[in-house]
């Protein structure tokens, strides 16, 4: 979905500094760099000690589209996701959630601890009013495109209406992100018969069933979906409890990651194969762009008031500079608001 730089001036983003792996510069870089190619508004959350002499390097302190808040402490990865939330109260993650919160910003992106985003998303931001869950969604690569994971790894234990709203989230956010008009919602399950699968699957299908037995608004339900099929383009969003996504998720990006591995010993191991390598090189790059998550940027909190979108805690600059366009796109497509509107008619 290709915006102009003008269609986001009105959108702020929180940007939590302070969080990641790779420190408060790659964030800082890849704010300037959405700010050039994107626009909208950031707020750069941070210790004023370590973030100013970063200011002042990218030349962000003439610039009035990003600015800078103060926040002295931080939550770190090995932090009680909980608890930090609660007790951090002047870390960057919470400070710039409460920003959010105050309405000075409209989306929170943190590539902090997941689950103390988790925790500022929920406590902070709140769950849009009749949601018990938010869910995580997580765009996965396949033969056809782009799909949907949700949830992948916000909830361990879920109900089937908790699924039923995972769909409804899943099927918004790829149509207005992924652009997928009218999407095909799998239930992910050990088998296609409405027999198979755990007591929460089978308790879920006849809702689900129920609820997208024609096409609808949101798409439709094709049943169950086996593993292969996450891959295979069969459906648009894969609906699961957090703990199976999370599993899912997990196996993905380390699958990814052995297959190029794997090719890369393979196409170097004589000189023909890396004359075959150079001629191939082009498809190559593609694939690995077709599977890096870095071209995502970050896998958005799916049921809570405002845009939160939860990046890696490796990220590099590339990977934040696209979670914070994902941020301004769930701003300017009405996300949450559309979210509310499912739950009020529901």
């Amino acid at each position: 979905m290709s915006k102009s730089l003008s269609d986001f001036n009105n959108s702020t983003v929180a940007v939590d500094a302070m969080g990641g792996d790779k420190g408060p510069e790659v964030v800082v870089e890849a704010v300037v760099e959405a700010q050039k190619y994107y626009g909208g508004k950031y707020i750069i959350v941070g210790d004023q000690k370590v973030l100013e002499p970063l200011l002042n390097k990218f030349g962000v302190a003439s610039n009035k589209d990003i600015k800078f808040l103060h926040a002295k402490d931080v939550v770190t990865m090995d932090d009680s996701p909980v608890e930090a939330v609660r007790e951090k109260t002047d870390s960057s993650l919470v400070v710039a959630a409460r920003t959010v919160r105050a309405k000075k910003a409209d989306a929170l992106v943190s590539p902090g601890n997941t689950g103390a985003v988790l925790a500022a998303g929920t406590l902070i931001l709140g769950r849009i009013h009749g949601l018990e869950r938010p869910g995580i969604a997580i765009p996965m690569p396949t033969a056809t495109g782009y799909s949907v994971l949700i949830d992948a790894g916000a909830n361990v234990d879920s109900k089937a209406i908790h699924l039923l709203n995972f769909a409804v989230m899943g099927s918004i956010y790829a149509q207005t992100i992924i652009n997928i008009p009218s999407p095909r919602i799998g239930l992910l399950s050990i088998g296609e018969e409405e027999s198979k699968g755990n007591e929460l699957t089978r308790e879920s299908f006849p809702l689900f069933d129920k609820t997208f037995k024609e096409k609808t608004e949101y798409g439709k339900f094709i049943g169950n979906v086996e593993g292969r099929d996450i891959a295979n383009g069969k459906c648009d969003v894969i609906v699961c409890d957090g703990f199976t996504g999370n599993v899912v998720l997990k196996f993905g990006e380390g699958l990814a990651f052995t297959i190029i591995d794997i090719m890369k010993q393979r196409l170097l191991a004589n000189p023909l194969r890396r004359v075959a390598t150079l001629i191939l090189k082009r498809a190559f790059v593609e694939f690995k762009k077709k599977i890096d998550y870095t071209e995502y940027g970050g896998a958005p909190l799916l049921g809570v008031r405002s845009p939160c979108i939860i990046c890696h805690g490796s990220s590099n600059k590339k990977a934040l500079r696209n979670a914070l366009r994902v941020a301004l796109l769930s701003i300017d497509q009405n996300i949450c608001g559309k979210i509310q509107d499912f739950v009020k008619c529901s």
